[in-house]
């Protein structure tokens, strides 16, 4: 029998070994390439950048889009493969995701399958006007400026408090938001807010305070939250205040004042501002003003709940932040030329 057809089917069975050889390497490495890619930071080179998945977007334009943007040159079957094995194939969710520098395909893809889109925070300031609350909501990133055009009235119906004045009535906070929310959705949050706090300290209020409602309170805190910014003397300034308004005085505090003016404030009261008769003037007016001249934050509202003891009357400012207290005029006057007009004794 010859041995060319054994040398034939020897070296057949030596060429298929070699094929299947070449296939397990290739299988081999293809996985270790795939597990590679998948674990691999994407070319993420800045913090803060981020990718949107618009509602109805292909998976394919999904990675067309990785691709577009330089975040990744592996082949759209290895992006494929990783979302079979995920079980998110057809499950990733529309919104804007935050692309950090380390980020993984794994971990991309299991942000969009688990919707954790990216949060953006806006912080109303202690002390802000409503008027510098619209101007920073009109400055913030990636929401949606439905205000823009309404007047105050309008916002006010739309966050169904028709008739209310808006000035006092957002509680300053930090509020977390998504790309596609409105300003609107802010600002129902924060008044939603206000009226919570108010409602759960004003029955906490010290007994005998000069303050028939909550709205009043909120008003004199607000005075508080613009007269100091230090934390130990708003109960101190409450106090002088409630004092004043028991003992039917005037309350005599410049940012009322400042507040009425309005555009025409340019840094200084003068004279006539001081003895013109306008509802925010309360060296003209009895009282307290007609509506709130800022946002009070929840400190400066448990301070005019809950106001230090005392027989101050009167304080001015030292010029470092704080304020020196007195209980009578000429003291007041004595500590006014020592600490404004430096002529101390």
């Amino acid at each position: 029998m010859s041995d060319k057809p054994m040398r034939r089917r020897g070296g057949a069975r030596a060429l298929l070994l070699v094929a299947l050889l070449a296939l397990a390497a290739a299988l081999v490495y293809g996985w270790n390439d795939f597990n590679r890619f998948s674990g691999a930071p994407l070319n993420v080179t800045a913090q803060g950048d981020s990718i949107d998945v618009s509602r109805g977007s292909s998976f394919r334009s999904i990675v067309g889009e990785l691709h577009r943007r330089h975040l990744t040159d592996a082949n759209s079957l290895y992006w494929r493969l990783l979302a079979e094995q995920m079980h998110v194939a057809g499950k990733l969710h529309a919104g804007e995701y935050a692309l950090k520098v380390g980020l993984t395909p794994r971990q991309l893809l299991a942000d969009m399958a688990a919707g954790k889109v990216l949060q953006r925070n806006f912080t109303i300031v202690d002390g802000w006007t409503f008027s510098e609350l619209r101007q920073a909501l009109a400055r913030a990133e990636k929401l949606n400026h439905d205000s823009a055009g309404l007047d105050d009235a309008a916002i006010m119906q739309k966050l169904g408090a028709p008739g209310e004045a808006p000035e006092g009535r957002f509680l300053p906070e930090t509020y977390a938001y998504v790309k596609g929310d409105s300003d609107l959705d802010i600002l129902k949050r924060a008044h939603a807010a206000m009226v919570r706090t108010l409602a759960a300290l004003w029955p906490t209020r010290a007994a005998d305070l000069p303050l028939a409602t909550p709205y009043e309170a909120l008003i004199l805190a607000s005075i508080v939250e613009k007269e100091t910014g230090r934390a130990d003397e708003r109960a101190q300034i409450a106090g002088v205040f409630i004092r004043r308004l028991q003992n039917h005085m005037l309350l005599q505090t410049d940012p009322s004042v400042i507040y009425g003016m309005g555009a025409s404030y340019a840094g200084n009261i003068r004279k006539g501002d001081l003895t013109a008769n306008t509802p925010y003037n309360t060296y003209t007016r009895p009282g307290l003003p007609p509506t709130p001249i800022a946002l009070p934050g929840k400190p400066a509202l448990e301070a005019a709940l809950h106001p230090a003891g005392g027989n101050a009357l009167y304080f001015v400012a030292r010029g470092d932040g704080g304020h020196v207290f007195a209980a009578d005029l000429a003291e007041h006057n004595r500590n006014v030329d020592c600490y404004q007009r430096k002529h101390c004794q």
